[in-house]
């Protein structure tokens, strides 16, 4: 009766999480946005509440970068067709979807290559091409930052790599990754409006940070900046990495900081006022439609947070200590239990494994509630791909963690050398998607059958 009830709880989390999932996908949201209207002989392009009128725009131009854009590119074509006169959009290798109108390109991530560089000069291009009765529709997705490297004059693609590798090893969160990048780039941190004004621009966005701020949302290539070249150099302290950083990164940081470069255009530049934002898609939707699945098979549901951060081993601890209090009130008896959790944490690697975030929260997790066989958890990110591996997340029990012995493998010396996911996959605990065509964060589904 106990393995019975292991499995429909695992079996309902991935109901669960699926329908997250399928509520944020990018081309499907990009499609129930946009439309073309038709009023008196005249067309009108409708994103949410902005109506453009095409008879008086010259041309569309469609550029794009991140892991969903080339599904929201497929939306933007389905919706405009033959009116897109040229386009060039850049996602992960391995996640493109092809266009009739649009180019669409490939690229590595987290880690930009020589394919993102080449990438942003024909995004560049084409930007630079565009008059002021053009309108160019700017698709944004999680993975954006790096996938549309451009560095600054001075900066190479090295320096650029050799930067992200560093803060990532040391745990750094998007926010402090963004800025360091903005202040590296040619096109991040408003640049790219800079190139395209004054020519009309929407920027259509997946957003895959937390509270949807539009300067951190793919480092920010269309509005306006508010961080500083301080800063980026704060952050390179703060995560110890400023005195490892090559020297045309240090040299460029520093110069900005005496005011000899100037900074990333701020929120206030006029060269906004031809910008409109919408965010298509975000964690909060998939919460959303976690919650009303959970709720129609029958479970007692919260949403615990939708800010989710801090070190991943730390979040699975706590939301165990969640799951014991649940399994363990007995006013909780009458109905099961799911608590949903939206965000993003960080790993600092110390060891020498291979793993992600969903998968070390996963394990941690796991350790923690060994022999609790009414509890389940699935930590997964919502883009298919949890750190350098084809695992999105993981999905653990109480036997996850405490009958492993039998297979000669220790969760507690794994989840120490950050080797999440090789100790998931030989559990069979790997939650495997492929590419998902979105990017909102993670989400993580805790069921507690009491």
């Amino acid at each position: 009766m106990q393995s019975k009830r292991r499995r429909s709880l695992k079996r309902e989390a991935r109901a669960i999480f699926r329908a997250g999932l399928n509520a944020v996908h990018a081309g499907e949201a990009v499609c129930r946005y946009m439309r073309i209207e038709k009023v008196r002989g005249q067309e009108f392009l409708v994103c949410g509440k902005q109506r453009i009128s095409l008879s008086e725009t010259e041309r569309i131009l469609v550029v794009g970068a991140g892991k969903a854009s080339s599904q929201m590119a497929r939306a933007v074509e389905r919706r405009l067709g033959n009116r897109i006169d040229g386009g060039a959009v850049v996602t992960q290798y391995g996640y493109a979807e092809r266009c009739k109108h649009i180019e669409i390109l490939e690229a590595a991530h987290p880690v930009p290559d020589i394919s993102g560089l080449e990438a942003s000069r024909k995004i560049e291009k084409l930007a630079l091409s565009a008059r002021k009765k053009d309108l160019v529709i700017f698709l944004l997705s999680g993975g954006g930052s790096a996938l549309m490297p451009a560095p600054a004059p001075g900066i190479s693609l090295e320096d650029k790599q050799s930067a992200t590798n560093a803060l990532l090893r040391a745990g750094a969160p998007i926010e402090a990754l963004n800025c360091v990048r903005k202040h590296l780039s040619d096109l991040k941190g408003g640049n790219l409006a800079r190139k395209v004004f004054p020519a009309r621009m929407i920027a259509l966005l997946v957003s895959d940070v937390i509270g949807d701020p539009l300067d951190v949302i793919g480092s920010g290539p269309a509005t306006g900046d508010s961080t500083t070249f301080f800063q980026a150099k704060a952050y390179l302290q703060r995560y110890g990495v400023f005195h490892d950083m090559p020297e045309a990164i240090k040299n460029r940081i520093e110069a900005g900081c005496r005011g000899e470069i100037p900074d990333t255009p701020a929120p206030e530049d006029k060269i906004f006022r031809r910008v409109r934002h919408h965010v298509v898609a975000n964690n909060k939707i998939a919460l959303e439609a976690a919650f009303e699945k959970a709720k129609s098979m029958g479970y007692s549901v919260k949403v615990q947070t939708n800010s989710l951060s801090g070190e991943a081993r730390e979040a699975g601890k706590s939301i165990a200590e969640n799951a014991k209090r649940i399994s363990g009130n007995s006013q909780n008896k009458l109905s099961p239990r799911c608590l949903l959790y939206g965000g993003e944490t960080t790993v600092r690697v110390l060891g020498n494994g291979v793993g992600g975030r969903c998968q070390e929260l996963a394990l941690s997790f796991a350790i923690e509630i060994r022999g609790y066989d009414n509890v389940c958890l699935l930590a997964a990110g919502t883009d298919g791909r949890d750190g350098p591996t084809e695992a999105a997340g993981g999905i653990v029990d109480g036997r996850t963690a405490k009958t492993a012995q039998n297979q000669g493998l220790d969760p507690d010396v794994h989840l120490r050398d950050n080797n999440s996911h090789v100790y998931l996959r030989r559990r069979g605990a790997c939650i495997v998607t492929g590419p998902s065509g979105t990017n909102v964060m993670d989400l993580v589904i805790l069921l507690v059958n009491c």
